[in-house]
């Protein structure tokens, strides 16, 4: 019998580099700051980069709204009094 493959299948820590994971993290801040929220890829509200990344980088699968939403807010600090948005 086959495993079902999902999201959690296979989760292993450190699959991009701390340093992978930094810069790319600071290039959704610059575009966050710069575009008022939002990159080509559409609104940071919405993105999945910063889930993937940390998904990549520790291993850990963030499964509610409620995680994912602090993780963007950690990162992106959505303070409208600092964004704008």
């Amino acid at each position: 019998m086959k495993k079902e493959i999902t999201c959690k299948t296979g989760l292993k820590k450190n699959i991009i580099s701390k340093e992978i994971f930094e810069r790319e993290v600071f290039l959704c801040q610059k575009l966050f700051r710069e575009n008022k929220g939002k990159c080509h890829w559409g609104k940071c509200k919405d993105c999945g980069v910063i889930p993937s990344l940390y998904k990549f980088y520790q291993g850990k699968l963030l499964e509610t709204p409620e995680k994912v939403k602090k993780m963007k807010e950690k990162y992106l600090r959505y303070e409208k009094s600092k964004s704008g948005v």
